[in-house]
């Protein structure tokens, strides 16, 4: 029954099943038309029913009053229904079922019927008695047709139960051979190989499965053993890989943290030394060098200097503090070169003596470069040969570029250093020059009137010269105070609302001046550098107003954007701007565009006569200090 163990197991699941589908297909098939013939033969009993009906319907009709069409219409309905019988009606379903006695019965009915038509139908009605006779004949030729169709229906309800028995019987069998079949095929192999998995999963790598098919499940298994037999080979070696892999990844992880150590170290080192020997301590600890050097070049690269080491005998230290470009093996580096071991002992040229005479066998050259910029080297001295792993050259590569970035960030925090102190240096000269300069310069020509008067005894000149001496000896201490509050306001990053406002209360608390400080707007906050422009240009405006305004009160207005505008009004004398060139408030609004023109910013002078006067500063949507 089962399929050859060649075949695929889709070809045998598929076999069965088509086998069991034809089997079920003919038994429906069967039992469907068993089904038809017993309707048909229903109908065929209640048609025949009805012809008895008929007969009798006859009878009553005939010995009754009637018309005349009564009779002929009611031999018309038998002949209807006999055709009927004899004709079948396939729609409903409607015929007699096929047997010969079937057949011998309906034709006694047709004989009989023939006679009693003729009769029926004759010139005069039949008596009471020959109508009763003839119509009991008639029933009697029915009820012999009506009994052996029902006979052969009732063979055929057998044979529909015998099948309806056999389908039963049929659906336990496939059942029964689907649960094995499954079993045989699916169940088991599955089984087996679960069970080499469970062998695998606890660590046995000899589990196979047996193989004794060709099917899918064959084929599945000898991929399984396969795969068990890889493993097996790989789980031998995998100890060693293991433990190789591991000391690869501690290797790395070292070689990280020391990055990381001497990453850490260059960032918080303050200054040059601090960082040169630190960082040569901590690379002969990683590599276990016996000692260290490291050696900076002048910007023309014909000259190496020490710039730190640590273990170097003092002989050789003091021999090598400066070395020319090529005189040694250090300090020798090309624009190309790299990181390499160089011998000592076997070679055989006098640049590397001093290092045989300290009796240093080997020496590792790393190259210390800024964006491919050569600045120096960094020499490892070993007592034994040494060799240097592609893993090692990196990590010596990496370490001087750190070395080389942290330099330079030290080197470029002390410019930035110098470069402030030049800058405030140059805004304390200026601000000198443009007030105690200038205030000095009028006290000598004063003292100079003095002296001329006081020798021609000029009484009206002396007054005169004493009271301007005077009056500028007060000026020049207002400038001082002044200068000292420049210098002593800050800028706050976040906002300069804050040291205007500071600003402003030192003006009336020195000028005796009513202030009143306004804001409109929000924007975002102005650069530090810029702040400090700005804040000097409002001192510079209030010192103005102080000095040259007679004014009572003074306005600081602020107004917030993408574009700063700020200005500083009073309620003085005003002037006339153009015609006043000599003024010494024309100096104070030089120094006031001089400082708007380094962040891009504008100053206007808006003033006339007895309106007071209004500086307006406006700063572009993206300051920057030039």
């Amino acid at each position: 029954m089962f399929m050859p163990r060649k075949y695929a197991l889709s070809t045998k699941l598929i076999s069965i099943g088509v086998v069991f589908l034809v089997v079920a297909l003919l038994s429906i098939g069967l039992t469907l038309w068993v089904t038809w013939q017993l309707e048909g033969g229903a109908a065929a009993v209640n048609e025949a029913g009805r012809m008895r009906m008929q007969s009798w319907q006859m009878v009553s009709v005939a010995q009754s009053p009637h018309t005349p069409q009564a009779v002929p219409a009611l031999v018309a309905q038998f002949d209807a229904s006999l055709a009927l019988l004899r004709s079948g009606d396939p729609a409903r379903p409607l015929f007699m079922p096929i047997d010969s006695v079937v057949s011998e019965r309906f034709a006694a009915v047709q004989q009989r019927w023939r006679v009693n038509r003729s009769l029926w139908l004759g010139p005069q009605i039949p008596g009471i008695g020959q109508s009763v006779a003839a119509t009991t004949d008639m029933v009697a030729a029915v009820d012999g047709l009506v009994s052996a169709m029902e006979r052969q229906m009732s063979r055929l309800t057998a044979v529909l139960n015998l099948f309806q028995f056999v389908m039963m019987a049929l659906a336990i069998a496939g059942a029964v051979i689907m649960l094995y079949t499954g079993y045989l095929y699916v169940i088991n192999p599955l089984d087996n190989l679960q069970q080499g998995l469970r062998s695998i999963q606890t660590g046995d790598f000899t589990a196979r499965v047996e193989v004794d098919t060709d099917d899918e499940f064959g084929q599945v298994a000898q991929g399984f053993n396969g795969m068990a037999s890889e493993l097996q080979t790989l789980y031998e070696g995998l100890e060693a890989q293991v433990q190789s892999k591991t000391q690869h990844i501690e290797a790395q992880r070292a070689r990280l943290a020391t990055l990381y150590e001497i990453s850490g170290f260059a960032a918080s080192a303050a200054n040059i030394d601090d960082l040169s020997r630190g960082f040569a301590q901590r690379v002969r600890a990683t590599i276990h060098a016996d000692a260290v050097a490291i050696r900076w070049s002048d910007d023309a690269n014909q000259r190496y200097l020490m710039l730190a080491s640590h273990c170097l005998p003092q002989e050789l230290l003091e021999a090598e503090r400066s070395l020319l470009a090529g005189a040694c093996a250090c300090g020798n580096l090309q624009a190309d070169a790299r990181t390499r071991v160089i011998p000592i002992l076997n070679h055989a040229q006098e640049p590397v003596r001093n290092c045989a005479r300290a009796g240093f066998e080997s020496m590792v050259s790393v190259p210390v470069r800024l964006q491919q910029r050569l600045l120096g080297e960094i020499n490892l001295f070993f007592r034994s040969s040494v060799e240097l792993s592609a893993e090692e050259s990196d990590l010596l590569d990496a370490l001087a570029s750190h070395l080389a970035s942290g330099l330079e960030s030290l080197r470029a925090a002390a410019l930035e250093r110098e470069a402030a102190i030049g800058g405030e240096r140059a805004l304390l000269a200026s601000e000198l020059h443009d007030s105690i300069a200038q205030s000095l310069a009028f006290l000598k020509i004063q003292v100079q009137l003095l002296r001329n008067a006081s020798q021609k005894a000029q009484t009206a000149q002396v007054q005169r010269a004493l009271d301007e001496l005077d009056a500028g000896i007060r000026e020049s201490i207002g400038d001082v105070r002044e200068l000292l509050l420049h210098f002593r306001t800050r800028t706050n990053t976040e906002d300069i609302e804050t040291a205007l406002q500071e600003t402003l209360q030192k003006f009336k608390h020195q000028s005796g001046l009513r202030t009143h400080f306004q804001v409109t707007g929000a924007g975002m906050p102005l650069p530090a550098d810029v702040q400090v422009q700005v804040l000097h240009v409002v001192q510079e405006a209030l010192s103005n107003a102080r000095k040259h305004a007679q004014a009572s009160e003074v306005f600081l207005e602020v107004s917030k954007g993408d574009a700063w505008s700020l200005q500083v009004r009073d309620n003085g004398r005003g002037f006339v701007p153009d015609q006043e060139p000599g003024d010494r408030s024309h100096v104070g609004m030089q120094i006031m565009r001089e400082r708007a023109s380094r962040v891009g910013a504008t100053v206007q002078i808006e003033s006339a006569p007895g309106q007071g006067t209004t500086v307006r500063l406006t700063l572009p949507a993206r300051p920057v200090s030039g």
